[in-house]
């Protein structure tokens, strides 16, 4: 996990972005949904390369997170 910080530029950029372009909630629903389609494609193929299974472990992972960090929906009780 990289502990860096955002430029001013990039943090400027996803604040426009969060507030012009997409609700953070639905950013979240369309990566949560992303997710499972892509869950679901690599579950019926017949063959996944040993290689392709941690790099895609690792991405979705890491787009759940970006998920929850838009919209907690997983610590909602």
């Amino acid at each position: 996990m990289s502990t860096s910080t955002l430029s001013k530029e990039a943090e400027t950029r996803l604040m426009n972005f969060f507030n012009t372009a997409i609700d953070p909630q639905e950013m979240a629903k369309a990566i949560r949904q992303v997710n499972y389609v892509l869950a679901l494609s690599v579950l019926r193929q017949h063959e996944t390369p040993q290689n392709e299974l941690a790099s895609l472990e690792s991405s979705f992972y890491w787009l759940n997170e970006l998920a929850e960090i838009l919209n907690p929906y997983l610590d909602l009780k």
